[in-house]
């Protein structure tokens, strides 16, 4: 387990809900973004981007994709209408390669079964979360908080607030799972114990220097995780 895991056991809240970043963290959705820039780019006869520099980008969401795509950025004049292009094109394509990661489902159940709550905080507007949810079986989440549910969206901590009083928990009982530095820094805001999905895409900076509370390589560490903090509630 990284950063001395054993001590974290016992510095770390014990957590009554966690809540889980979607894009990276719980489903890799990455393969269908990424398949609608190199459709854009078909349509301008360019030749395709290949996936792997595309990945990283996608927790960035049309802004890192269309730059790593176009090496276009917000400031330019064609920017708005491509990116209203590529969410048409990712939303027509949306769950077609996109499935959620090796062990999250084990990882979901495991927490059931512990009677800890979890639910999702994404920057992913609603036009895009609502379809996706169900096609990723992830509908059992008690709350879902899409980028336009508050007037904020993450690195903010009101969408993370939100889903808190959403669930009847207080701040500081919750988790935060994500795998961008944004995340970290909404949980931190919130008041929330971060932990940094190391499986993710995590953009352009390592997680080690997110100052995350705990880094996880795996969903089932992060379950090990939970399970050694409520055994060490239970015996104290």
């Amino acid at each position: 387990m990284h950063h001395e895991g054993v001590l974290l056991i016992f510095i770390m809240q014990t957590p009554q809900a966690i809540l889980f970043d979607l894009d990276g963290t719980l489903a890799d959705t990455a393969p269908d973004l990424a398949a609608a820039v190199n459709v854009m780019r078909a349509n301008r006869q360019l030749a395709p981007v290949h996936y792997q520099s595309l990945r990283p980008h996608a927790s960035a969401g049309a802004r890192g994709l269309l730059g790593a795509g176009f090496g276009i950025k917000p400031e330019h004049p064609d920017y708005e209408a491509m990116r209203v292009e590529f969410l048409n094109q990712y939303e027509s394509a949306i769950a077609v390669h996109s499935k959620l990661f090796k062990q999250v489902p084990d990882l979901l159940r495991g927490l059931d079964v512990m009677g800890v709550s979890w639910g999702i905080v994404t920057n992913k507007a609603m036009r895009f979360t609502r379809p996706l949810i169900p096609l990723l079986d992830l509908q059992e989440a008690r709350c879902v908080i899409s980028g336009d549910t508050t007037p904020h969206s993450k690195p903010h901590p009101a969408p993370l607030l939100e889903a808190a009083r959403q669930l009847g928990i207080r701040s500081e009982n919750c988790w935060y799972v994500g795998d961008d530095l944004r995340d970290i820094q909404a949980a931190e805001a919130a008041g929330m114990t971060s932990v940094a999905a190391a499986w993710g895409y995590c953009g352009a900076t390592e997680p080690k220097h997110w100052k995350a509370d705990a880094i996880i390589d795996s969903p089932l560490e992060l379950l090990e995780l939970v399970r050694a903090k409520h055994l060490q509630v239970a015996g104290s």
